[in-house]
Order: C-alpha cells, then structure tokens, then sequence
C-alpha cells in the first residue's frame, strides 16, 4: 500500500493494524522503510487529532511509588520533612518547583506532569 498522511480515524486504525504487522521488521528492508514512514504518519495524526487528559501530578508520584514499593519516607530526602511529605501526597499542601524538579528526575517522569501544577 503506500501511504499518505493519515486524515481519518479509519485511515488512522489501518496504519495502526499495518505498523504492528511489520514491527519486528529487518533493518534495511521494504518493510523497515514502511515502518519508519508509518510512525512519522501516525505520531502526525496523533498530534493533530488525540489530546490526552491532564495527569494530575500527585497521582502520578503515587502511582510511582505503587510500582517501585516506595513509602512516603523514602521521598523525605526530596520533598523535606514527614510532615512536609504527607502535606504534598494528601493535597494540602503545593509542590514547589524544587520538589517538582526532584521528583520528575528521581521517578523519570516527563516534565509535562508537573506544567500547570506547580
């Protein structure tokens, strides 16, 4: 098939279905070559046409910290006192920029989590 810039859901949903089948393509390839093309196409669909919901920043630090088995006084050396800690994680309190900073770097967060937040 050759492609075109995606401008439709249906068009969208084929080169979703195509792009998985040629996946694990061989570098150097045809199929390589499509791929290539068929990400380009779709992460321009994706910019023009999904807009994903805000993530709140304080569930996505809980969230981290589900999946990494971190408690609350492990993030002491980061956000200050327990108490400090608990204020952040319950809401009562607002993440400085220094914090925000800390906690994108130490759970690898893209930044996007903390804009508008902060």
């Amino acid at each position: 098939m050759k492609w075109k810039v995606i401008k439709t859901k249906t068009e969208y949903k084929k080169a979703i279905k195509r792009t998985m089948e040629i996946f694990q393509a061989a570098s150097k390839t045809r199929e390589a070559d499509e791929l290539d093309l068929l990400l380009v196409l779709i992460k321009d669909y994706e910019d023009k046409n999904i807009v994903l919901p805000e993530i709140n920043p304080i569930d996505a630090i809980k969230l981290k910290m589900e999946e990494r088995g971190i408690k609350a006084r492990d993030l002491e050396p980061l956000i200050g006192t327990k108490g400090h800690v608990s204020s952040i994680l319950s809401g009562r309190r607002e993440l400085t920029l220094k914090m925000a900073q800390k906690l994108k770097n130490y759970f690898q967060l893209p930044a996007d989590v903390f804009i508008h937040h902060t």
